[in-house]
């Protein structure tokens, strides 16, 4: 290579070396480890990888074939990483559930599996007509139910710009392998960059996407008064069942039972240490077990609607987070322990 192709090589391998070193990072660091922090390190080690290879393969094509298996799968744990970096900030999950471990394993057994009975070397065709196809779909599938999850939550600026990054990267490396713009191949490695160095600058900045390290501990509430509140708050949510209300805003509440709505956020994120929506959907759910348990006529999408639901799947994302399982499956649990 000569000196300005020395040069722009560098440029491009330093996201996937310094994404690399991040990864490993966040990913082994005691102090910082966390669920999140976790799978943001193989979000950032699966597209250094993707990103490596794309690098090294363009400036050297006589490399083993071996690089290219390499980097078509680490495009296959992208998608997944983000989706559940995502959900896990979203969610503030910090326990890997047992769903969630499930498809991991699915999908890790599926890429090995792959990889040791049908290789690259041997299996060009397998892999540029075929697999290459279901990794991509794959990706895409992640980047949509991450966006829809986004859509659906809000999210935050960090989400928001890393799921725009990732797209990015993405249609660069798709168009590249649909010839629909060849040169551009090597703008997936320079939007890395820039996601990686943009992951850098909120870690640095405070954005907490997964640091374990405590924050300050807020002010809370008196006990005698925070007690005297929260039953002020259950007399009016279970009398006039106000937790059915699917509009139901943390104002709403406030102004029910004569408080300011920045005090009742007080009283619920310091004293008690969860969110508006966790704590009316504990009211929901609980609702909603004893009518999965007394009423047999309701569907469960219709029990869903009775306590407070707008639809079905957030209904059972609700009922997952809250009790660790299904409304199916919760209903036959109680049902063997009848019997």
């Amino acid at each position: 290579m000569n000196l300005g192709q020395q040069i722009l090589f560098l440029l491009y391998a330093l996201g996937a070396v310094n994404g690399t070193i991040l990864g490993l990072y966040l990913i082994l660091h005691r102090k910082k480890r966390s669920l999140a922090s976790i799978l943001l390190g193989v979000l950032l080690l699966a597209m250094s990888i993707r990103v490596g290879k794309s690098v090294f393969v363009s400036f050297n094509p006589g490399l083993p074939r071996i690089y290219l298996q390499l980097g078509l799968s680490g495009c296959f744990l992208i998608g997944p990483s983000l989706y559940y970096f995502t959900r896990t900030v979203l969610e503030k999950v910090t326990k890997v559930p047992a769903s969630w471990k499930w498809i991991w394993g699915i999908q890790l057994a599926a890429l090995v599996l792959t990889g040791i009975v049908v290789p690259y070397e041997t299996n060009r065709f397998a892999w540029n007509h075929v697999i290459v196809h279901i990794i991509y779909a794959q990706w895409a599938a992640y980047l949509v139910a991450t966006g829809v999850l986004l859509i659906r939550t809000g999210g935050s600026r960090f989400l928001n710009i890393l799921l725009a990054g990732n797209c990015f990267i993405f249609l660069a490396y798709l168009g590249a392998f649909m010839s629909l713009w060849s040169g551009f191949y090597l703008g997936g490695a320079l939007s890395f960059t820039f996601v990686l160095y943009l992951t850098i600058f909120f870690n640095l900045n405070g954005a907490g996407f997964g640091n374990a390290s405590p924050r300050p501990e807020r002010k809370k509430i008196p006990e005698n008064d925070a007690k005297t509140l929260l039953e002020r708050l259950d007399k009016a949510l279970l009398d006039n069942e106000l937790y059915k209300d699917p509009n139901l805003k943390l104002s709403d509440l406030a102004q029910k039972i004569n408080i300011p709505p920045h005090q009742l956020s007080q009283l619920l994120n310091d004293n008690l240490g969860k969110s508006f929506s966790t704590y009316i959907n504990e009211y929901r759910i609980t609702e909603a077990c004893k009518l999965i348990t007394s009423n047999d006529l309701l569907t469960f999408e219709a029990i869903g609607y009775e306590v407070g639901y707008n639809s079905k799947s957030t209904f059972y994302a609700a009922f997952r987070k809250i009790k660790d399982t299904t409304p199916a499956l919760y209903k036959e649990s109680i049902e063997n322990q009848a019997g």
